[in-house]
C-alpha cells in the first residue's frame, strides 16, 4: 500500500502514519507546521517531510490512499490535486474502518470517560489477549504508540464526536460501525460545532444507529439523558447491557471494587472511574475474558496521563492533574478527590481553555461544577481568547455561571503562581484541571516545588 497523509503532523495522524509504516506500507506526508513530539517521532521512523508546506507534486496516480487530517482546509492544494486525480480520500476514522473491516470493532463513545475506559480495556487486553489493535487519545504506560494497526482480530477505538475532517464534517464516531459500543454519558460539549443541545444529542442517536446488527450497546443507565435516549432509540437487532456504579468501599484512601462476587483493591478512585471500570468489564466479557482475569488485571491499572494523574504526594498531601474542562468532567473529578479524601481541604484550579469553556453563552453549564471544592480558582488568559478570535470574557459572567461562593478568578500566570505558592498544603489536596498549560506553567515542576517548599516546610 502506498499512502499519503495531508497534515501528517497531527497528534493522532502522525501516530497512524507510524503504525502503517511499521505494518510495511509506503508512507509519505506533508504539513505546514509540525511540532514536538510529532516531529521527533516521524523523524525516528524516517517519514518526517523534508520541508514544511504543501506540495501537489507529492500527490500522484500511484497512491492507493490519501488520508486527510483535520488541520487541512478544503482548499488545500494537495487535496485539490488528489480530487483531480480521482484518488481515494479518507478522513482518519474512515480509514480506520477500512483497516478494520475484518476485525471485531469496539468503540468507546460518550461526552466523558472515553479515554479512561479505552485505557482500561487496553491495559486488561494486553494481559489477556495475544494481540489487538487500538486507537486512544492519550499516552498510556506500556504502549509505545496511541495508534496500532496490524493484522490483529480485534480493534479498540476511543470514538469521539468531533468532525472527521475539513471535507467530512460528520463526527468521527459515525464511521466505526462497532460490534461492541459503549456510551459513558451525554453532556453538551463542543458548542462551536454543535450550537444546540438537541443537535449534539442527535449525533449520539446516529451513533447508536451505526452499531452493527447483532452487536451490543453497553451504556451508563445512571446518566438520565443517555438512559432516555437509549429508550427512545431501541433496536431489535442489537443487544443492550446497562451498567452503573458497582459495589465498592473506600478504606484509608484506597478503593476496592466488587464484580461478580470477586473483589480487588484499585490504584484509581472516584465514582466516575468505578463506572468506567464497569463499562470496561462488560466489554471484556464480550471478548471472552473471565471475571477472574479482569479483576487481576484491573488491579494494576494506574490511570491514563492527565486523568486524575498523581503528580506528587506525601502523608498529608496529594497533587493531581486532570484534563477536565467540560462541566461534567470538572464536577466528576472534584467530587472524586473530595470523596476519596473527605478530611482534607481541596484546592481546585480550573483553566478555561476550550472554545466552549471560554464562551459566555456556555458558562451557565458550569453551575455547581466546583461546589465540592473548599478553595476554587478559575483561570483563563486573554491570549487564549485572541487565538480563538473570541470576544473578551468578563469575570462577572464567570461568577454568575459557576455560582460558587468565594470563587477566585485569575487571568495572569504570575498571579496564579503567587497564589499557589502562598497556600499551606498540610492536610490539603491540590487539583489542577486544564486541557492547556496555564500560559506555559510546567505543572510537573510546579508540583515538586509546592510539595518541597510548603508541605514539608
Amino acid at each position: 500500500m502506498n499512502v499519503h497523509f495531508i497534515s501528517i503532523g497531527g497528534s493522532v495522524m502522525h501516530q497512524l502514519a507510524i503504525a502503517l509504516k511499521k505494518k510495511g506500507y509506503k508512507v509519505t506526508g506533508s504539513d505546514d507546521e509540525i511540532f514536538e513530539p510529532a516531529k521527533s517521532n516521524l523523524e525516528k521512523e524516517g517519514i518526517l517531510p523534508a520541508e514544511t508546506g504543501w506540495f501537489p507534486e507529492k500527490v500522484c496516480s500511484s497512491l492507493d490512499v490519501v488520508i486527510l487530517g483535520m488541520h487541512a482546509k478544503d482548499d488545500n492544494p494537495e487535496l485539490l490535486r488528489a480530487r483531480e486525480l480521482g484518488l481515494k480520500i479518507y478522513s482518519f476514522p474512515e480509514y480506520i474502518y477500512q483497516e478494520s473491516k475484518s476485525k471485531k470493532r469496539v468503540a468507546i463513545g460518550g461526552s466523558h470517560g472515553k479515554t479512561s475506559v479505552t485505557a482500561m480495556l487496553m491495559h486488561v487486553l494486553k494481559n489477556c489477549l495475544s494481540s489487538f489493535d487500538y486507537l486512544v487519545g492519550a499516552r498510556l504506560k506500556g504502549f509505545e504508540q496511541s495508534v496500532n494497526i496490524t493484522d490483529a482480530p480485534v480493534i479498540v477505538c476511543e470514538a469521539d464526536e468531533y468532525p472527521a475532517s475539513a471535507i467530512e464534517r460528520r463526527p468521527k464516531f459515525h464511521f466505526l460501525y462497532p460490534h461492541i459500543a459503549v456510551l459513558t454519558g451525554i453532556a453538551w460539549d463542543h458548542i462551536n460545532v454543535f450550537p444546540t443541545f438537541d443537535n449534539y444529542l442527535e449525533q449520539f442517536r446516529i451513533f447508536i444507529g451505526t452499531i452493527s446488527p447483532n452487536g451490543i450497546l453497553i451504556y451508563n443507565e445512571s446518566d438520565e439523558v443517555l438512559h432516555k435516549l437509549v429508550e427512545e432509540t431501541r433496536r431489535q437487532d442489537i443487544r443492550y447491557q446497562a451498567y452503573a456504579l458497582p459495589v465498592n468501599t473506600v478504606k484509608n484512601g484506597i478503593t476496592s471494587i466488587e464484580l461478580d462476587g470477586k473483589t480487588t483493591e484499585l490504584k484509581v478512585f472516584g465514582e466516575h472511574n468505578l463506572m468506567n471500570i464497569n463499562a470496561a468489564f462488560y466489554v471484556c466479557k464480550e471478548l471472552g475474558i473471565t471475571t477472574k482475569e479482569f479483576i487481576k488485571s484491573i488491579a494494576s491499572f494506574a490511570g491514563a496521563a492527565k486523568r486524575l494523574e498523581l503528580l506528587e504526594s506525601n502523608e498529608s498531601t496529594s497533587i493531581y492533574r486532570d484534563f477536565a474542562h467540560a462541566p461534567s468532567k470538572v464536577k466528576a473529578t472534584i467530587d472524586a478527590v473530595k470523596q476519596q479524601f473527605p478530611n482534607r481541604r481541596l484546592i481546585a484550579i480550573l483553566e478555561l481553555h476550550t472554545y466552549s469553556s471560554l464562551n459566555a453563552n456556555f458558562m451557565s453549564q458550569y453551575r455547581n461544577a466546583m461546589q465540592s471544592a473548599d478553595e476554587a480558582v478559575v483561570f483563563y488568559s486573554s491570549h487564549a481568547l485572541e487565538l480563538k478570535r473570541m470576544p473578551p470574557l468578563h469575570a462577572s459572567v464567570i461568577e454568575k455561571g459557576f455560582d460558587k461562593e468565594g470563587l477566585k478568578i485569575m487571568t495572569n500566570r504570575q498571579e496564579l503562581e503567587d497564589y499557589l505558592h502562598r497556600q499551606d498544603y498540610a492536610g490539603s489536596n491540590l487539583l489542577l484541571m486544564s486541557s492547556g498549560d496555564y500560559e506555559g506553567i510546567d505543572v510537573a515542576l510546579l508540583a515538586k516545588e509546592l510539595i518541597n517548599a510548603k508541605v514539608t516546610g
